[in-house]
């Protein structure tokens, strides 16, 4: 196993890694709508979404892969039935077909009281089957 870390590691605090990579995969920890700082981007759903997505396309890039080489997408939401079509949206603009496999949950409460989405992934580690 390898730990994959930007700089600054904003999980390092948490005893979490943003990433592990292992047995060809990259396993890419929870990400919400917060800066490399910690702070909230916005009360908006979508910006935050947006700013988890830009966090996982960098903890990605750290790992030498993008979005395309994501397989798995797990999206943690707190209101489905006011955000759906908002998940749609941040699929339609951060994943391409083929999409990858999803799983789209929601929950009482996150990590912080004010995300309202948090988003995790798998991806393939570039140049690397998986058997």
């Amino acid at each position: 196993m390898e730990q994959i870390a930007t700089t600054p590691d904003w999980y390092e605090p948490y005893r979490i890694s943003q990433a592990i990579r292992a047995a060809g995969l990259i396993y890419v920890s929870g990400q919400a709508g917060f800066d490399e700082s910690g702070r909230t981007v916005s009360e908006d759903f979508l910006e935050q979404g947006r700013q988890a997505f830009k966090n996982i396309e960098r903890v990605l890039a750290e790992a030498g892969a993008d979005l395309s080489d994501v397989v798995k997408v797990g999206i943690f939401v707190r209101d489905m039935a006011a955000n759906l079509d908002n998940v749609i949206r941040l699929r339609e603009e951060f994943l391409h077909k083929p999409y990858p496999a999803d799983t789209l949950l929601e929950v009482s409460s996150l990590a912080q009281p004010d995300w309202q989405i948090e988003v995790e992934v798998t991806a393939l580690e570039r140049g690397r089957n998986v058997a």
